[in-house]
């Protein structure tokens, strides 16, 4: 008996090659959305590369609390101190790429490089941008009794021009971002100041409401309950437009330092080679979460701005600040080692 083929008689051998293929295909493309909403099956791991407690801790911990709300899966933050945050960056730079290690960036872990000749990664290449999740604004304080008369930057630089080579002014520590910053405004006000480092920014806000120290440049967050009850008068903030806690306080753009920005931020980065996919399913979360007034509020209650920028956007502000900072210490010769 005649075997009958499966095909009818019209249908040549180049169409039925043709129409398998077509199939092949739509099967493919099919299959491809549903291997990309895999991720993720299992525990994120956070990294923060500062002790528990700071601002990118706890903003770290708001976000990823929703994030794996958000996601199904666990978000546990990590927290690896060390070298601001070098260590911590060297190791996530390295992780396997899969989606499940994440690191929040911070302006002094971004910065790092320039400051350790060890530091172990290039920020603008060893690493996939996810997101930036928040602003974290600084302020010039200055002892109100120390500094009776300084109310604003120039009456500052009036101060300190005044006093050659005798006013301190103080941070968190050298090549911190509150000593590049004022380094920066010294260098455009064209005055001149000498920088007392402290080791963390407590000390050194204790110290400046005592009078040891009489000036600072110093985080909002840590700054603003002194603020608050007199102990501190805030003359400036470094952010390009004024921030709702200190609505009264001009920027330093305002007070005659016309593109003067400086601003500390944090941002979630990924191992390099992270899958586009999943790069742009964390943002697109992320984009949602910050858009939530009840995540704005306990970000505010942190000291920090809920600020959204994409995996291109970030990638660009990492690559302006590692270049503009780079330069300020560059110029100024500054080294933590």
């Amino acid at each position: 008996m005649k075997k009958q083929s499966l095909f009818p008689a019209t249908f040549s051998r180049r169409a039925v090659l043709a129409a398998t293929a077509a199939v092949s295909a739509i099967g493919l493309l099919g299959a491809a959305p549903a291997h990309a909403q895999a991720w993720p099956t299992k525990m994120i791991k956070l990294v923060v590369p500062f002790p528990a407690g700071g601002p990118t801790d706890t903003a770290s911990r708001i976000v990823g609390q929703r994030l794996s709300e958000r996601l199904g899966q666990p978000v546990v933050v990590e927290n690896r101190a060390g070298a601001s945050g070098s260590i911590a960056a060297a190791q996530v730079a390295k992780s396997p790429a899969d989606g499940y290690t994440l690191m929040m960036l911070a302006t002094p872990t971004l910065l790092a490089p320039h400051l350790y000749k060890k530091a172990g990664y290039d920020t603008t290449k060893d690493f996939t941008p996810v997101a930036t999740v928040y602003d974290l604004p600084i302020v010039v304080v200055v002892n109100p009794a120390q500094m009776p008369s300084v109310t604003d930057v120039q009456k500052l630089i009036t101060h300190a021009k005044a006093r050659p080579g005798q006013l301190n002014y103080t941070s968190s520590g050298a090549g911190s971002f509150g000593h590049l910053s004022m380094e920066l405004l010294k260098q455009m006000g064209g005055f001149e100041m000498q920088h007392v480092p402290y080791k963390g920014g407590v000390p050194a806000i204790t110290d400046t409401i005592g009078g040891q120290v009489p000036l600072m440049y110093a985080d909002l967050v840590a700054a603003l309950p002194h603020i608050q009850a007199g102990k501190l008068r805030a003359i400036a903030v470094g952010s390009p437009q004024r921030v709702a806690m200190l609505p009264d306080v001009k920027t330093i753009a305002e007070q005659g330092f016309k593109g003067y920005e400086a601003v500390s931020w944090g941002g979630l980065m990924a191992p390099p080679g992270t899958p586009k996919a999943v790069v742009d399913r964390i943002a697109g979360e992320v984009k949602q979460i910050l858009a939530d007034k009840e995540i704005q509020d306990k970000l505010l209650t942190a000291g920090a701005i809920a600020a959204f920028q994409s995996p291109e956007q970030m990638a660009q502000r990492i690559k302006s600040d590692y270049a503009k900072w780079g330069a300020v210490i560059r110029d100024k010769g500054i080294s933590n080692e």
